[in-house]
């Protein structure tokens, strides 16, 4: 199972990483080698795949990887568009040099992040392809989440392996899920399966790896690290004691309407077992923060950038967010940006300064007073105020976001925007301001969420992030002694409402029923409701929750609540 990290539209980049791995499986003595879900073309390619110059590319670079191939079967995902037209989720099957059949994906997910019927037709159901004396069903991702076909068939009709290709994305807790879906389909079906998951970042999406094998018995026999890229090898022994004769599984194949694909010989296996790798699952922690640091590099680097630029505060979200982007980037390639104004007191800015200085990240300080006063003395001569309230402080946010972006624009550098979900959710943010930037590392993190990592990280690396900066009231000091409280519910109060609302789609009453105060529960579905405007203008950040702002949920901007 290769667990690799390819780029979206870099066919031939991806095609030198296939056929690397391919090379590593061949050296290793693997037999049947599987390659996940849309590895060529990079995945979700999304509007990509309505081109046709982009289809003829993938098919031409599966054409070039297959001439690559020698003796090892090598099953690798790709689009296809048959020759009436359709354009199919596909999984080849390589072999000495040729695309020896090919399947099409059955079930097409439409939900959540997933649009792939916009794009594909499902294919034609189960099939298998013979590989010596043995049959092995042949799956693509959802094909296996689903009760029934084509698993089912494909091992009622004697395949003793079913291989999935898969570019599952990634959650608080979707491994344990998967996993657990597979071992009780093994134990069921009475079939080994192996399940190669992609790695890397896209966009939103983490792709987390974790890919694994389960005997027909529902035992582990593999198991790959999270969110890093291998070569996970293993010895699968088979579903069954005896396969049947191969006429016969041809006869009662046919007759259940599994298709048999293509006859291969499979390269000889080295005579000794394989110690098969099983990597421990990671902890909540460490998993969120390990799909938080792989998804901001990536996502600076396939979007080409080489440096990130933020601004910190001395407050808990830009402290996690710094941290994140130099473990994702390197600290000599991360500018903490200092922005003090009047309300900014010396605590937190002591804290921004030692944060970045035990990061061994460099440091820019603008002291805004300056630019705040000329602002203030245009618009009160214009609009007649004394005192411009909330207004001075969005000005506030808009001067250092406008510092930050001029500092992108001179050095390059990918500006991140340290704003947390919960801030998010109910717009407690500000436009063109401290939303400013090209990736919102942490905008999938509640608030609680943030001070567990910023607790973890601290409990296994030492005090990377200064005490102070967990243990103040956070604040975001754009007034004299303003505290998030005055605006929000606290956080433990307001995440629960949120996860209920944004996440598992509660309605008032269902919240309320589960024990939440009526007049807070209102006030902040109204918040979130209002806050629509802001999100659609966000930057994309990872996505670590069942549902993510972005892809995942998608509401009008303009309407009303009469329900």
């Amino acid at each position: 199972m290769a667990q690799i990290d390819p780029t979206v539209g870099a066919l031939d980049a991806n095609v030198r990483l296939i056929a690397a791995a391919v090379r590593e499986a061949q050296a290793e003595g693997v037999q049947l080698l599987i390659v996940p879900e849309l590895a060529v073309s990079g995945y979700p390619p999304e509007d990509l795949l309505l081109r046709d110059d982009f289809l003829a590319a993938c098919a031409g670079a599966v054409e070039r990887l297959a001439r690559t191939v020698g003796a090892t079967i090598v099953c690798v995902g790709a689009p296809s568009r048959s020759a009436e037209g359709h354009v199919h989720n596909s999984l080849f099957v390589l072999q000495h040099g040729h695309a020896r059949c090919v399947y099409d994906k059955v079930h097409l997910p439409n939900y959540g992040v997933f649009d792939e019927r916009r794009y594909f037709t499902p294919g034609a159901g189960a099939a298998v392809i013979r590989v010596g004396d043995e049959l092995v069903g042949l799956t693509v991702c959802e094909d296996v989440w689903l009760e029934g076909d084509p698993v089912r068939a494909e091992a009622a009709g004697g395949a003793g392996l079913i291989v999935n290709a898969s570019a599952s994305p990634y959650h608080r807790g979707k491994a344990a899920e998967r996993e657990d879906l597979v071992r009780r389909r093994c134990e069921r079906e009475g079939v080994a399966l192996a399940y190669c998951n992609i790695v890397g970042g896209q966009d939103e999406l983490v792709f987390d790896g974790g890919s694994f094998a389960y005997d027909a018995g529902g035992r582990l026999l593999a198991r790959g690290r999270q969110f890093t890229s291998e070569l996970v090898v293993c010895d699968v022994p088979l579903g069954h004691s005896a396969p049947p004769p191969w006429s016969a599984s041809v006869e009662a194949l046919a007759r259940s309407g599994v298709a048999v694909l293509t006859q291969l010989t499979p390269p000889d296996a080295g005579a000794a077992p394989v110690s098969a790798p099983v990597a421990a699952p990671f902890g909540d922690e460490e998993e969120v923060y390990a799909a938080l640091v792989l998804g901001t590099r990536d996502y600076a680097a396939k979007a080409g950038f080489h440096d990130a630029i933020l601004g910190v505060s001395g407050g808990i979200d830009s402290a996690l967010v710094a941290v994140i982007a130099c473990d994702a980037v390197g600290p000599e390639n991360v500018t903490c940006v200092v922005m003090p104004s009047g309300y900014s007191s010396t605590e937190t800015q002591a804290d921004a300064r030692t944060l970045a200085a035990r990061l061994g990240a460099r440091t820019v300080e603008f002291g805004i007073d300056a630019v705040i006063g000329v602002y203030r003395h245009v618009l009160e001569r214009e609009l007649g105020l004394g005192n411009l309230g909330v207004a001075e402080e969005n000005l506030q946010a808009r001067i250092r976001g406008n510092l930050l972006m001029a500092l992108s624009n001179s050095r390059g550098g990918l500006v991140l925007s340290t704003g947390n979900k919960s801030e998010y959710s109910v717009g407690y943010s500000t436009l063109y301001g401290d939303m400013a930037g090209g990736f919102a590392v942490i905008k999938d993190v509640p608030k609680t969420l943030v001070f567990r990592l910023a607790r973890w990280l601290n409990a296994t690396r030492g005090e990377v992030i200064p005490a102070s900066v967990i243990d103040r009231p956070p604040s975001a000091e754009l007034a004299a002694g303003q505290r998030d409280t005055d605006t929000l519910p606290p956080y433990d109060l307001l995440d629960p409402i949120l996860e209920r609302y944004v996440e598992r789609d509660e309605g008032v009453a269902e919240i309320v029923t589960a024990g939440f105060d009526p007049d807070v529960v209102r006030r902040v579905v109204a918040m979130v409701d209002r806050a629509e405007y802001k999100r659609r203008q966000a930057p994309p950040g990872v996505k670590i929750t069942p549902r993510a702002f972005g892809r995942d949920r998608r509401l009008p901007i303009a309407g009303a609540r009469t329900f």
